[in-house]
């Protein structure tokens, strides 16, 4: 004969609060081995960050992690490299460099992007494999033809090398985004216009292009980080110090022949250069989540 089952209140409490603790326990030890990592992470930042904010001769002596004298000079000297010549001049630089390489990127990437996506011509699956085929070239293997070319024709030490490239649409790797984007478009639009007597730059410039626009917010962000953050080949073609980008001019902090090693300086100025980066994709963020329906609509 079977007996009735008794169950005990207090003991369901017992056992609930035991796996209610049991789960807090492990929520716990989670989050303080995600802080630990972050903190692990964020430990060269944050002592970059108070290595400016204290006296030269206190950054690598036995002062202890946090400044007990906290100064700006670290700023103010590092602005003022040499004598006339400030951070300044290579920001502008660096500025010029970017825009140019950002509107180039646009406008070549996003036709030659348009040509492969929406158009029929021979060979057209030929070339775009042989586009595809570049990205895994590296760049190293293109330095010294490259360099020889510019060199011959009188471009090495100007901006040239590394603006004229990107109206010319040699970053595959956008136009590859581009052209996946456009494939995803409606074609029953651009049926319209022809129907209405568009011509390709018409389709181009009125229609593909607006619904474009987050594929190209993508790509002048990541043109503008990228352009923002090479040292190599502005290392390689600037070469006069008043024609310096960003991440070159730091490097002069601690060349003995520029007659100034400062890494508080330094470090004051690696600070300042990142906001540029941060502030262009902050400001960008909104392009980069636009809906491509709002676009078509409108």
């Amino acid at each position: 004969m079977a007996t009735a089952k008794t169950y005990d209140p207090e003991a369901l409490a017992s056992q609930r609060r035991q796996r209610r603790n049991a789960r807090l326990l492990r929520h716990l030890g989670l989050h303080a081995l995600l802080i630990a990592l972050l903190g692990i992470m964020l430990y060269p930042v944050i002592w970059m960050i108070f290595s400016a904010l204290r006296p030269e001769q206190e950054i690598f002596g036995e002062m202890g992690f946090i400044p007990t004298n906290w100064t700006l000079e670290n700023f103010t000297s590092g602005w003022q490299l040499y004598g006339d010549l400030t951070f300044t001049t290579f920001y502008v630089n660096s500025f010029i460099i970017c825009a140019l390489a950002i509107l180039g990127n646009l406008i070549a990437c996003s036709m030659a992007a348009y040509a492969f996506a929406r158009l029929n011509f021979r060979l057209k699956w030929l070339l775009f494999a042989a586009m595809l085929t570049t990205i895994m070239l590296p760049i190293h293997v293109q330095l010294i033809p490259q360099y020889i070319f510019f060199l011959n024709i009188g471009w090495v030490n100007t901006i040239l090398p590394l603006v004229v490239p990107k109206f010319l649409a040699t970053d595959a790797f956008f136009i590859f985004l581009m052209v996946q984007f456009m494939r995803s478009l409606p074609s029953e639009l651009e049926q319209a216009a022809v129907v209405d007597g568009a011509s390709y730059w018409q389709r181009y410039w009125r229609i593909i292009l607006p619904l474009t626009m987050p594929a190209l917010a993508t790509t002048a962000v990541f043109t503008f980080i990228n352009t923002y953050n090479d040292f190599f080949s502005q290392l390689i073609y600037l070469t006069d110090t008043d024609a310096m980008t960003v991440p070159v001019a730091l490097r002069l902090f601690l060349d003995p022949s520029g007659g100034q090693s400062s890494f508080g300086g330094l470090f004051a100025m690696v600070l300042v250069s990142i906001g540029p980066v941060l502030g262009f994709f902050i400001a960008s963020q909104r392009l980069l989540t636009k809906g491509i329906a709002t676009q078509g609509f409108k």
